[in-house]
């Protein structure tokens, strides 16, 4: 199994004292946890696309090439890259590149993107929201598989005869489809044949439907069970103590939800609890590492990666939580995972 984290980049003001990190001070603590990921063993780091003061990663694939050039080993990814808006040609040069100067590292995640800012912002339509994903992922996935290609969609102008170059380090880019909750998400990751990605705030019972149509999907399109792969992921704290894990990261998981209109005034405590007790990814390394071998067990997952930073969490828990994930945890997954079978 692999084991990885994820961050938005998160810049956001402490709850307490105001205070907010300045852009270039977040970007380079950015490049020093790939560097402690990679350092530690981990499989993959990923970072999120947005377009919010409250984010610091507008352009993932920038801050890919930065930590491509100070690690040797850990897989580089996004989580996800707003396809909508974005020119799927220009992405998978960017990619490609990212691929050949970390020797074959690279990874696409796509996906639709939980917020909306993008749209006006490139000058596209919500009304287009469903069309333009489907309709560029099959052109990324094209220009992925071909060097030359001729292709025409009704919200992207035509390609005829186009080179595609660079080309990738590795001989197939990996592109995966990030599906946050969405049935026919599922089906489409399916029926591409491309591996899979769900997000969780809570435990995995939710994705068991999410799973089943993909591989049903799958199967109707032809797609070989053995080249499938599905990920799951979600927020993830761990301390030396259940009970410290959950006091360390209440306030600040609380502020993080201020953004919501439900949780303007911060998550109520309670809520926070019965998040934990259901599945919330928070505790001591062996309650960890229960929680993500119930997603290996309930979803089959080939890979689980953990968003390490919510809100404006402090630099100083978040290392000493990766230091747990990668010293205490990791090593009993893979142990574990090694000797049971995927159970899909």
């Amino acid at each position: 199994m692999e084991l990885g984290i994820y961050t938005f980049g998160d810049l956001k003001a402490h709850p307490l004292t105001g205070e907010r990190e300045s852009t270039h001070a977040r970007l380079l603590r950015l490049i020093e946890l790939a560097k402690t990921a990679d350092r530690a063993g981990l499989d993959v780091i990923a970072l999120g696309e947005h377009h919010r003061k409250d984010y610091v990663i507008s352009a993932p694939e920038v801050v890919l090439g930065s930590m491509a050039a100070v690690t040797t080993r850990i897989r580089l990814s996004t989580s996800v890259t707003v396809l909508s808006t974005q020119d799927p040609v220009r992405v998978y040069q960017q990619f490609a590149t990212i691929d050949q100067i970390s020797g074959g590292r690279a990874e696409i995640m796509a996906g639709r993107g939980a917020f909306v800012e993008s749209f006006p912002l490139f000058g596209y339509h919500l009304d287009d929201y469903e069309e333009l994903f489907d309709e560029k992922i099959r052109l990324l996935l094209e220009l992925r598989d071909n060097e030359v290609v001729t292709w025409q969609g009704r919200l992207r102008p035509s390609l005829d005869g186009a080179l595609i170059s660079p080309r990738a380090f590795q001989d197939r880019l990996p592109v995966w489809i990030g599906v946050g909750g969405t049935p026919q998400s599922a089906v489409r990751a399916g029926a591409l044949g491309t591996p899979m990605f769900m997000s969780f705030f809570q435990g995995p019972d939710s994705g068991r439907r999410l799973v089943d149509l993909y591989h049903r999907a799958a199967a109707s399109a032809g797609h070989d069970p053995g080249s499938l792969k599905t990920a799951s992921g979600g927020h993830l704290y761990i301390s030396r103590k259940s009970q410290t894990a959950r006091d360390e990261y209440y306030p600040y998981y609380s502020d993080y939800f201020t953004q919501l209109p439900q949780f303007a005034r911060g998550m109520p405590r309670e809520v926070f609890e019965q998040w934990v007790d259901s599945g919330l990814i928070v505790g001591s390394p062996q309650e960890v590492i229960d929680k993500i071998l119930r997603h290996r067990e309930i979803l089959g997952v080939d890979r689980y990666v953990g968003q390490i930073e919510v809100g404006s969490l402090p630099g100083e828990l978040v290392n000493a939580s990766l230091e747990l994930f990668a010293e205490e945890v990791a090593p009993v997954l893979r142990r574990e995972t090694a000797v049971t079978p995927n159970p899909t």
